[in-house]
């Protein structure tokens, strides 16, 4: 007796469908488990079989083997148990083979038979739909997250006893395709109002914001780096239904996407400790999964006291930040996790933090040098902005009422207007950012008057420059002029472009 039950294997951030296929003959009892299983795996026989027990359902002892298809790819999880009971179920004639037909299965069985949540739903579902599945019957904790995959009929279950029921009536047929839209949660974000003083770090955070550049906040302990970082996702476009859908996937597959609510409707804010490790920030382990740097994706990957992280954790970031991808090499091949985020970095200028303030700062010159040399200049070169805090005077930090322009609604409005130019300018370009612009194409999208053109070649060599910073200078130019409308780069932005680049130039030596 045999049958074959739809599920699938997450692989990376891939699912791929996999034929649980079950036989039943005569001879010695036992389970056996084959098709490159992972030791998780080769534990579900003896949960499902004192699961089926202890709901007082029966079957002779007979010789039950599992292959999971194809054999060539390492299956991983507890996701299979919820197939293999519905196989064993079907062959000893508790449910009707038919109604399993092009039926999606995934989920992991308790000993009492209760239904337990499992990792990379949103994405199982998916491959499903697109492998010809009509419905999908998934742990109920999972259901939201399966509702998201429009085109499908999905069901979720509690307990065995609730899955024999809805296949024996096919009860996700009496359920309308659920379909879900990209939902704003009231949240209310911290305002740029709240940050005294500080204009020049809050316009370079405005310039972040607006063409996805990367930020590097330096200055004293208390000056409000940490808060103007906090304050940004409040500024950045919203996120589109693909997007969210993306991030749904990725957040799913790691273990961290919510339940009650799987649609992420704002962009990600990861501020990992600077304790950190390399394997944490770029996704790892025997298998594979996403790390710091993907979480971020679509969002903003903040790093506070930048100098306090290990030397190899911070050297990770150059590929990710260059490439917008990090790839994962194991025995088992190679995984490639996406990575576009917006890196805001925060840090002091010295041990103590109080450099270049000699009433405040007592660090010796070697100290100094060695505290800032802990950031390598290839990761600076790959940093758009370098603004620098101050620490604010009693009158500022008191003063009831900022500048109106400096608030968060008025910061978005400005930064929507720049993204509006952008998707207009690159509506034909696979990427959507100023930052983003490769190098063959800066000629195209970074046209600049004369005046600033020379402004550059001067900074070029009195700042000795490399190309990769002269590259992003122009495209952080070009982010300039878009806030002010301009359709060229003018001499104006210009200056402020090179003034935010070469702030580091004055500390690092």
């Amino acid at each position: 007796m045999y049958t074959s039950i739809t599920s699938a294997t997450i692989d990376g951030l891939k699912a791929h469908i996999v034929q649980v296929e079950v036989d039943v003959s005569t001879g010695l009892p036992g389970f056996s488990m084959i098709g490159n299983v992972n030791r998780q795996i080769r534990e579900a026989p003896d949960r499902v079989k004192t699961a089926l027990h202890n709901i007082n359902i029966s079957f002779p002892p007979r010789r039950i083997t599992v292959n999971l298809s194809p054999g060539e790819i390492l299956k991983t999880g507890t996701g299979f148990e919820l197939p293999i009971a519905a196989g064993i179920l079907t062959i000893f004639g508790h449910l009707p083979e038919e109604n399993l037909k092009n039926v999606f299965l995934a989920g992991e069985i308790g000993l009492d038979g209760q239904m337990k949540g499992v990792r990379g739903v949103l994405e199982m579902v998916r491959v499903a739909k697109e492998s010809g599945c009509t419905a999908c019957v998934v742990p109920k904790e999972n259901l939201e997250e399966a509702q998201m995959i429009e085109g499908i009929f999905h069901a979720g279950v509690s307990d065995l006893e609730e899955f024999i029921r809805i296949v024996r009536r096919k009860a996700w047929n009496e359920e309308e395709i659920h379909i879900k839209e990209v939902e704003e949660h009231a949240v209310t974000l911290p305002d740029f109002q709240d940050v005294k003083s500080q204009n020049s770090a809050k316009r370079a955070a405005l310039l972040a914001a607006a063409g996805f550049h990367n930020l590097l906040l330096l200055g004293p302990p208390g000056s409000g780096k940490s808060m103007i970082a906090e304050r940004i996702p409040g500024i950045l476009p919203a996120l589109t239904k693909e997007e969210s859908l993306e991030l749904a996937g990725i957040y799913s597959i790691a273990g961290v996407l919510a339940q009650d609510h799987p649609w992420i409707s704002q962009r990600p804010f990861r501020a990992p400790h600077h304790t950190i490790s390399p394997q944490a920030l770029a996704g790892g382990g025997k298998i594979p999964v996403p790390g710091e740097i993907t979480l971020a994706h679509r969002g903003i990957l903040f790093l506070d006291e930048l100098p306090e992280m290990r030397r190899n954790t911070l050297e990770i970031l150059r590929q990710p930040l260059e490439e917008h991808k990090i790839w994962i090499s194991r025995v088992g091949g190679n995984y490639c996790f996406p990575s576009q985020f917006l890196l805001v970095a925060a840090m002091n200028p010295c041990p103590c933090g109080y450099y270049p303030n000699r009433n405040r700062c007592s660090c010796a010159e070697y100290q100094i040098q060695r505290y800032l040399n802990r950031i390598s200049q290839p990761l600076l070169d790959r940093i758009d902005l370098c603004a620098e805090t101050t620490s604010a005077s009693y009158t500022e930090f008191r003063v009831p009422k900022q500048d109106e322009i400096w608030t968060t609604a008025s910061m978005r409005e400005l930064t929507s207007k720049a993204h509006k130019i952008q998707k207009e300018r690159f509506q034909q370009e696979a990427f959507q950012f100023n930052s983003q612009i490769p190098v063959e194409k800066i000629g195209d999208y970074c046209a600049t008057q004369p005046e600033a053109e020379r402004l550059l070649e001067k900074a070029f060599t009195n700042l000795e420059l490399t190309g990769r910073a002269c590259n992003r200078i122009l495209k952080v130019a070009r982010t300039a002029a878009d806030l002010d409308g301009a359709e060229k780069i003018e001499e104006i932005h210009m200056a402020e472009a090179i003034g935010y680049r070469s702030i580091d130039k004055r500390y690092w030596k």
